[in-house]
């Protein structure tokens, strides 16, 4: 539930001017936007205040090229589960993303920059203040002043991890007093990781077990615990990544909520299940949203809300289907042909599959035939903005339920107040699985993947077995008592081989997790990047025209390019040698 945390948020961004950065040397080195200056916040309730209003910057402000929140452009609209959607001529940038053919000149570059670096500007802002107000009359408990400056560092290390993820190499940028010369002369001669994890080790030798206040949205020593194994494990450092995996599970601070849609329903947020989540608000005068909930919405029916983009890919759909045991078909060759509503009009017959599928499917892609959140049965075409450039499914997890319409309260609910789950102990149960795999401890990494696959069996599934199978005006038939299509999920018995229990734990991340900004960067780390998204390429062109022609290489497309106007200004930086 929303707190006290959101209302001192909410607060902070009314004050604050939330102007866009121009593409210049100012991201570095000029105060944020909305800060004040001087000794005017040189005391606790001040420093207190520019603290959160870093923690608000995790949202980010570009719906699109930004995003460091979601990543749900460059980590699922990139990758082989989610298209960009809308129509084909509508951000003609995010086609050159799809399609792995962005120039430093593309303006999704610079976004993505912009709002990394407003939030390690923020940060930094902070931790400025943060010294100077110790320096003066109106010092700060030491206590409290470590805890601040830990939460800074998190979110310093937070906000280039997200530059990270995009960009190969990144400048780690520190307040002057840090770096001992100007920000705007700091390179980008590596990936960032060391600064990084020094940043996190601080926080977590600094932070308390329970955060600042009891505040859901603040980090604390196991969030921080946490995002260091998430670090690790995306340079592959599992060993290492492994007790502090294990620190986390152990602490007994955590466990897995019993239903799996608790973990995007609005009202059932910070729960047990959660270690760093993104708080978002509504009131009557502003809002703090995921950036994403708008444009992945509707714009058709009765939930027409939102922009139509956002489209999950019928591999990904195609990816939930399970054998007559409850488990999934780990191979993709071996994987039945479902059919869709791909070129059917809403008035025309389709009958929905009755194939057996993983019930989280359904929490995921809103698909003809079957509920969409309260909202009613979706109709499949006319729901859709364009069926031949983004296929016939929609996005489930950003949108609020019919029940939860009223908690909306700042215009239509276009902006929404669901907040975003970026860490929470399913992420640490794979990570954790993946180490048991490396260390060829398969009883351990099934144990792992079981407790999750247990977790999706015992949840609720989306309810309303739909019987009208044209949409033309008629009444629609729904028998409420009964689950809307043919569920199945069974945990597994045992792996046969660590090559099944790798393949299990990547389907895993994909069923957990789908359209939630992980999987293109899970590819690359796992390694079978190239490979996967060539043969999703191939798979797709049969089933719509866009990807045509297109291809991945590594390592050129592994990474996009450094924003050319911020090259042109800043002399320190050099382009990725893969897109020059």
């Amino acid at each position: 539930m929303k707190n006290r945390f959101n209302l001192i948020l909410m607060t902070v961004l009314a004050c604050c001017l939330l102007t866009q950065y121009s593409c210049k040397e100012e991201f570095l080195t000029k105060a944020p936007p909305g800060v004040a200056a001087g000794n005017l916040i040189e005391n606790s309730a001040g420093v207190e205040a520019l603290l959160v209003g870093a923690y608000s910057t995790l949202q980010g402000f570009g719906r699109f090229g930004g995003d460091p929140a979601t990543d749900w452009t460059y980590g699922s609209g990139a990758s082989d589960e989610a298209y960009k959607g809308s129509s084909a001529g509508d951000q003609t940038n995010f086609n050159a993303v799809e399609r792995f053919e962005c120039l430093p000149s593309n303006a999704y570059m610079a976004e993505r920059w912009r709002d990394c670096y407003n939030g390690v500007a923020r940060s930094n802002q902070v931790l400025v203040f943060l010294k100077n107000t110790q320096a003066g009359p109106n010092k700060i408990a030491d206590a409290r002043a470590k805890q601040i400056e830990a939460e800074a560092k998190f979110l310093r290390a937070w906000f280039h991890f997200k530059a990270n993820r995009v960009f190969r190499n990144i400048p780690y940028v520190k307040t002057e007093d840090e770096l001992g010369k100007p920000a705007i002369e700091v390179p980008n001669t590596d990936a960032g990781w060391a600064d990084m994890e020094a940043d996190i080790q601080f926080a977590i030798d600094n932070l308390a077990e329970t955060s600042y206040n009891k505040d859901p949205g603040r980090v604390n020593k196991f969030s921080a615990t946490a995002f260091k194994a998430y670090v690790l494990m995306n340079q592959n450092k599992l060993a290492a990544a492994k007790p502090l995996l294990d620190a986390v599970i152990s602490s007994g601070k955590y466990s897995l909520v019993s239903n799996y849609y608790d973990n995007y329903n609005e009202t059932t947020e910070n729960n047990k299940e959660s270690i760093f989540e993104i708080q978002a608000q509504t009131s009557s005068v502003n809002h703090s949203a995921m950036v994403v909930t708008g444009p992945s919405m509707h714009q058709a029916g009765p939930a027409a809300i939102g922009w139509g983009f956002y489209q999950p890919s019928q591999v990904l759909f195609e990816s939930f289907q399970t054998t007559a045991d409850g488990l999934p078909v780990l191979d993709i060759a071996q994987r039945e042909a479902i059919k869709s509503d791909m070129g059917v009009l809403s008035k025309d017959e389709f009958k929905p599959t009755d194939h057996l599928m993983d019930p989280r499917v359904d929490w995921t892609i809103s698909r003809r035939g079957v509920d969409y959140l309260g909202w009613g049965i979706c109709a499949g075409a006319t729901w859709i903005r364009e069926q031949a450039n983004g296929g016939p499914y929609m996005t489930k997890k950003y949108m609020h339920l019919f029940a939860n319409r009223a908690l909306q309260t700042n215009g239509s609910g276009f902006d929404n107040n669901r907040n975003f789950r970026a860490i929470r102990l399913a992420h640490v149960l794979l990570w954790r699985a993946e180490c048991a795999i490396a260390d060829n401890d398969l009883v351990m990494a099934k144990d792992l993947i079981n407790q999750i696959r247990n977790r999706a069996k015992g949840s609720q599934v989306v309810m309303g077995l739909c019987t009208t199978y044209k949409f033309d005006g008629s009444p629609v038939v729904v028998d409420y008592t009964k689950p809307a299509a043919n569920y199945k999920v069974e945990p597994y018995t045992a792996f046969a081989s660590k090559e099944e229990a790798t393949k299990a734990v990547q389907m895993e991340w994909t069923l957990e997790f789908a359209t939630e900004g992980q999987r293109f960067f899970n590819l690359r780390r796992w390694g079978n990047i190239k490979d996967v998204l060539n043969d999703y390429i191939a798979r797709d062109t049969k089933f719509r025209s866009f990807l045509t022609g297109a291809q991945f290489v590594s390592p050129k497309n592994e990474y996009w390019p450094l924003p050319q106007a911020q090259l042109d200004i800043q002399a320190s930086l050099t382009q990725d040698p893969n897109h020059k």
